[in-house]
């Protein structure tokens, strides 16, 4: 019997030491992910926004429509669109100005101004077209008439940027792309032939004129002009917010450390972007492409195509996903259109600002949301509108990227902080492939 006792206590010491051992390993793994999450803002949230209620729809028809064939494009825009955003960030980070107030430095006061209007023009459509999207799919959940829902939602949008001070409001925006988790939980709850995927994944394959369309389509809603102002004008807020930051050209010290941030916190945010786009059109193509559901829409049509065939549970992950992301997208695009017009007009611009301390800046938030719920209200076809802002912002992209890449290797704005020859080779290739892609998206529809 001692024997027995002095083995079991033997026993009982040797885990209470393992587990004592085993709780700062915890605390620590912990620790370092919430620490790996805290560097992580302006990319994240810009990359979330990127998969927005009409970037969801665009998503679900390609993978309805064409099942497992186009899901290569994931793998070619994940490159292209982490380059842009970089060069984006690198910009406001370094000068401690946003993109459009260092494009008016450099090129024709007129043109600058042309493409911003351009912009705020693209930016509202798709606000009308997502905040008609998230009260389709509070409907579909909630049975409430989907136009009060749509001015609910926008109020809310707007009210938050207008009065929550900017830390509380980033960290908001940070919390709600969680809510992409639900679309990456879909694939599990799901059937999906893997094999297919996987060559759908690395075999380029283009099948028809509709499929040509699609591929821009998919083009034109993951490398928007709105998410290049927007990563641009977070890295100047964050310097403004931080008291020990300042632009690099004057804290040139301080470069390694940031350039290691931006970097991580660009890939990181377009890689949840693709992945969670990836999700979406396996889910849609293992359900509704399988059972011969290819008329999608919109984001809220996808979402009630699934519950017959993937059940109440995904169906419901799917459509509060889509006011999840609305939530996330509808104040980057109206506040991405504010900085772009207040800065190329000198306006003060900031969330960090009260309202009454940046009127023009604030304005333009509001008129961007307000003409948004107009749009909904109105007998404007939504999916026409949203077909042509994605032309105008295809076109209006080319000049801003190519503009973009002007300022990133001027000496007298960037210092000795220009970009590197790779990511300036990858920029312009970023930038040909939407040249490319606007003829498309002009001429075959």
């Amino acid at each position: 019997m001692d024997s027995a006792a002095t083995s079991v206590a033997a026993l009982l010491s040797r885990s209470i030491t393992d587990t004592r051992a085993s709780i700062p390993m915890k605390l620590g793994t912990r620790l370092r992910s919430i620490a790996l999450f805290e560097q992580l803002g302006p990319g994240l949230v810009t990359g979330a926004a990127d998969d927005d209620p009409s970037g969801i729809a665009t998503y679900s028809q390609a993978g309805a429509q064409f099942g497992f064939s186009l899901l290569w494009t994931m793998v070619l825009t994940y490159p292209l669109m982490s380059a842009v955003q970089l060069i984006s960030a690198h910009i406001g980070r370094v000068t401690g100005c946003g993109l459009a107030k260092n494009m008016g430095d450099l090129l024709p006061k007129g043109l600058v101004s042309i493409l911003v209007v351009l912009l705020f023009v693209a930016n509202t459509i798709n606000i009308g077209a997502d905040i008609a999207a998230m009260g389709s799919a509070g409907e579909l959940v909630l049975g409430v008439d989907s136009h009060w829902l749509t001015i609910g939602f926008a109020l809310v949008s707007l009210l938050l940027q207008l009065f929550l001070p900017y830390r509380r409001y980033a960290a908001v925006l940070k919390w709600i792309t969680l809510c992409l988790l639900a679309y990456v939980a879909l694939i599990f709850m799901v059937t999906i032939d893997w094999r297919d995927a996987l060559l759908g994944l690395v075999v380029p394959r283009v099948t028809s004129k509709d499929a040509v369309v699609t591929v821009v389509a998919i083009l034109g809603t993951t490398i928007s002009p709105y998410l290049f102002f927007w990563q641009s004008a977070q890295e100047v807020e964050e310097v403004r917010q931080d008291d020990s930051a300042e632009p690099l050209v004057d804290a040139p010290w301080q470069a390694r450390r940031e350039f290691r941030r931006m970097k991580l916190d660009t890939f990181a945010g377009m890689a949840v972007s693709n992945i969670v786009a990836l999700a979406i059109m396996l889910g849609t193509a293992a359900t509704l492409h399988a059972q011969g559901t290819t008329a999608i829409a919109t984001a809220a049509d996808a979402a009630k195509a699934l519950q017959p065939v993937a059940g109440r549970f995904a169906f419901l992950l799917f459509a509060l996903g889509i006011v999840g992301t609305g939530l996330l997208a509808v104040p980057v695009l109206a506040g991405s259109a504010a900085y772009a017009i207040g800065e190329s007009r000198g306006w003060k611009c900031g969330l960090e600002h009260k309202p009454w301390e940046a009127v023009g800046f604030y304005s333009v938030i509001g008129c961007a949301t307000l003409l948004g719920i107009a749009i909904d209200w109105s007998s404007l076809d939504p999916i026409k509108a949203l077909f042509w802002s994605a032309v105008v912002n295809g076109v209006v992209a080319v000049p801003i990227m190519a503009g973009m890449m002007l300022v990133a290797r001027r000496r007298r704005a960037m210092g000795k902080f220009v970009i590197g020859q790779r990511l300036y080779r990858v920029g312009w290739v970023a930038t040909a492939v939407m040249l490319i892609a606007v003829v498309p998206m002009i001429v075959i529809r």
